[in-house]
């Protein structure tokens, strides 16, 4: 859905922002957490029309995801249907390309996220309706006081087309690209980073999903922002992703946090039981071995091989037994599910800029800046700008 600048001006005036609903099991920017499980190797792949293309994923409680020569297929045929997976691994810096094609539906959305447990994100999201372009956005440490990072760009039938959407992500700058082309750049030191503080720069998890923005139940804003009301008559909306692939430019056994700041550099590499200094580029760690042997982390999915299981289930049901062959078995994520995600208009934030000891400078600058888009049509929807994906699950599930 497009808005002209009066018509969004408008509703800014008439509909307050919503806070994040957004959920994470332990944040360690506030508590010491277990470490976040790594991936050993600096290569990952899932292809989700051959068998075993599952592997290393789990599926959100009550979500249904079937599989077939078109990939991971993620359907919507009612009002309580979220179907959503995260990869059982964080990954630390790296490239991340996603195979797919968005659903149809006015109001559904389709979306690739990656999140962190101090709620850093970075996402893609399509909307149904919206046949000729895609959205781009990103927060830091949960951050919502302002909704003004989200620009959109052109590509061709989303919904009717394979497409291969990425991210290259390191310490300097995030690239969104589209079939091979960078789109968007962003540097730790734009304006809307707030001096790195709204930069994503700590490990984060893979997330696929397909949610109803324009349900009866959704906030007028969300419905807004989504296209408009959902009706079923066309049912079921479909989500299919073929592929993904992950280079991890911080191989590691696990990542842990050594303090409690958030930034990059105080994440450490666990590898063979002992710690080193990440890489904030492509590449190895840049240092040897910083402390003695850390401990296991805590496997609430456990990543069990990155080898191909030679099996593949034809349909995931999790919330009972996600079982892709024996010996390869997970549970289904918990209905506390993942550090989850809805940042849409709908209700009024609350106070300040949401970033812990920022100066009224910072807070300034978080509020008031701006981006300018390159394509026309884009920066009206920057006031409407939405990263929703997981948190709506659970008022889906209600």
């Amino acid at each position: 859905m497009r808005f002209s600048t009066s018509s969004a001006a408008a509703l800014v005036a008439t509909i307050p922002f919503a806070t994040a609903q957004t959920f994470t099991d332990c944040d360690p920017t506030k508590k010491t957490c277990d470490n976040n499980i790594g991936l050993p190797e600096d290569a990952f792949s899932s292809d989700f029309t051959s068998v075993g293309g599952n592997r290393s994923w789990t599926a959100a409680a009550y979500s249904t995801i079937t599989y077939s020569s078109n990939g991971a297929e993620f359907g919507i045929s009612g009002t309580k249907q979220a179907p959503t997976m995260e990869s059982d691994f964080y990954i630390f810096f790296g490239r991340v390309d996603v195979k797919m094609r968005a659903a149809k539906g006015t109001g559904i959305v389709s979306s690739i996220v990656f999140e962190s447990d101090d709620l850093d994100e970075i996402d893609w999201e399509f909307l149904g309706g919206d046949t000729d372009s895609v959205q781009t956005n990103f927060f830091g440490k949960g951050n919502t006081t302002s909704y003004d990072r989200m620009v959109e760009y052109p590509v061709s039938s989303p919904q009717d087309e394979l497409h291969t959407y990425s991210v290259d992500w390191n310490s300097d700058r995030i690239e969104w690209i589209i079939d091979g082309t960078t789109v968007r750049t962003l540097t730790y030191d734009d304006a809307l980073c707030v001096g790195g503080k709204n930069f994503p720069q700590t490990p984060m998890r893979v997330k696929l999903g397909n949610w109803c923005g324009g349900c009866d139940g959704q906030p007028k804003g969300t419905i807004e922002w989504a296209g408009g009301k959902t009706t079923f008559d066309d049912a079921p909306y479909v989500m299919y992703v073929e592929q993904v692939s992950i280079q991890n430019y911080n191989p590691a056994d696990a990542y842990e946090w050594s303090d409690m700041s958030g930034s990059w550099e105080s994440i450490k590499l666990i590898k063979d039981g002992s710690a080193s200094q990440p890489s904030g580029k492509h590449g190895s760690s840049e240092s040897s071995v910083a402390s003695t042997a850390t401990s296991e982390p805590t496997k609430s999915h456990g990543v069990d091989s990155v080898k191909s299981t030679g099996h593949m289930v034809s349909k995931t049901v999790p919330g009972k037994s996600y079982n892709t062959s024996a010996p390869y078995q997970t549970t289904g994520i918990k209905t506390s599910i993942v550090q989850a995600t809805t940042r849409v208009p709908g209700a009024q934030p609350t106070g300040g800029n949401g970033i812990e000891g920022a100066s009224p400078s910072e807070s300034a600058a978080a509020d008031a800046s701006g981006v300018t888009p390159s394509t026309g049509g884009a920066a009206a929807k920057t006031v409407m700008a939405s990263t929703a994906l997981f948190g709506l699950l659970f008022s889906l599930l209600l």
